[in-house]
């Protein structure tokens, strides 16, 4: 079975039909599993997601059954017309990436039954172990990383992406696309704020619960300060408090506050800037633990082997009866696999390197 679904032309994002006489109806073939159309099988193509065109000319005059994956023409065609759909975003770089599915159809097929090194296994076990697999090595092996970008609004409050694991850097973008970036803030911050009466009693609810508030004063009177200031005086003042070089008494600038990019701090799943940052571009560069949603579950060829050891290892360490030098033996192919796989995911290039290398060997004139 080949592993590229489709043909390449449909790859790159585009079908064709040759129409014959009276012909209205044309059925779409592209790839519905989970790295092709959608990344999703669960959700079919949509007429918003593709345009139609006629021997070159885009027409609107059409409608689409998501059911069947049919596009039908409002008038026949002409015998020999082209028909050409075109997706308005390609799911191009799939290939170098291989289904969750797959892996664990892979690892039941090469890894489990009679005379294998696994003789029984249930299908659920093999996906649970998979995911925990992709989840680790998706911290310090796997690219990845994802980003984020936002404008900053009056609230001065980004929430926290939905496969938020942690953050890799955070930055705005100045006028020329550059990032500039963002340190945490260590002198203010959003703790939970305790509801009280007029004589500072607590406050319960019906359940017995003591009440908060939904923002601490900490962070109201943070975010009010240069407010009702002219932007170029906010970006000179640009929250000096926090950046307060005389602070301890040390003779200089401290080198963590040697910047006036702006600073920020995460809270009750939310980032919150320094009012300087309103409006601004911002970039979250985060870390994802791969597997918050279905499209997500996906595996670079690069660590495909080291998946397989991962979830071989976890089978049998959990096992009763199985002999401790097969579950050594597993383990240690298990960290070569991670290695190679760290190795060849690193994407070194020797011309690349050899360029970057070369200004190290300047002469620095004193």
């Amino acid at each position: 079975m080949p592993l590229l679904l489709g043909t390449q032309q449909q790859y790159y994002g585009s079908e064709s039909f040759t129409a014959t006489a009276g012909q209205t109806a044309f059925v779409l073939t592209f790839p519905k599993d989970n790295i092709g159309v959608n990344n999703n099988p669960t959700m079919p193509l949509l007429s918003s997601e593709f345009s139609v065109a006629v021997n070159g000319v885009a027409i609107t005059t059409f409608t689409y059954n998501a059911t069947t994956f049919t596009v039908t023409l409002d008038s026949a065609a002409s015998v020999g017309d082209i028909i050409l759909v075109t997706l308005l975003i390609p799911n191009v770089g799939n290939y170098q990436f291989i289904s969750l599915t797959s892996i664990m159809n892979n690892f039941l097929i090469s890894y489990v039954g009679e005379e294998k090194i696994i003789p029984k296994v249930k299908r659920a076990d093999v996906a649970f172990h998979a995911q925990r697999a992709i989840q680790e090595l998706s911290y310090d092996t796997f690219k990845s990383t994802k980003s984020q970008e936002i404008e900053v609004p009056p609230s001065l409050k980004m929430a926290l992406p939905h496969d938020y694991v942690n953050y890799v850097k955070i930055s705005w973008i100045d006028t020329d696309g550059i990032e500039r970036l963002l340190y945490p803030a260590r002198k203010t911050g959003n703790p939970t704020a305790i509801l009280q009466d007029d004589s500072s009693n607590y406050l319960f609810g019906n359940d017995g619960n003591i009440l908060t508030a939904s923002d601490s004063d900490a962070w109201i009177r943070y975010s009010a300060q240069n407010q009702g200031l002219a932007v170029a005086d906010v970006d000179k003042k640009l929250d000096l408090a926090d950046f307060d070089t005389l602070a301890g008494g040390r003779f200089g600038i401290e080198p963590e506050n040697a910047q006036f990019n702006g600073i920020f701090f995460i809270d009750n799943g939310y980032i919150h800037f320094s009012s300087s940052m309103n409006t601004k571009t911002v970039v979250l560069k985060y870390i994802s633990d791969g597997i918050a949603t279905e499209d997500e579950m996906i595996v670079h060829k690069f660590a495909e082997e080291a998946v397989y050891k991962w979830i071989a290892h976890a089978i049998l360490a959990t096992r009763i009866n199985v002999p401790e030098y097969m579950v050594a033996r597993f383990k240690k192919e298990r960290f070569a696999a991670i290695r190679t796989a760290k190795l060849r995911l690193s994407n070194l290039k020797i011309e690349e390197l050899t360029q970057i290398m070369r200004g190290k060997s300047k002469w620095i004139k004193h």
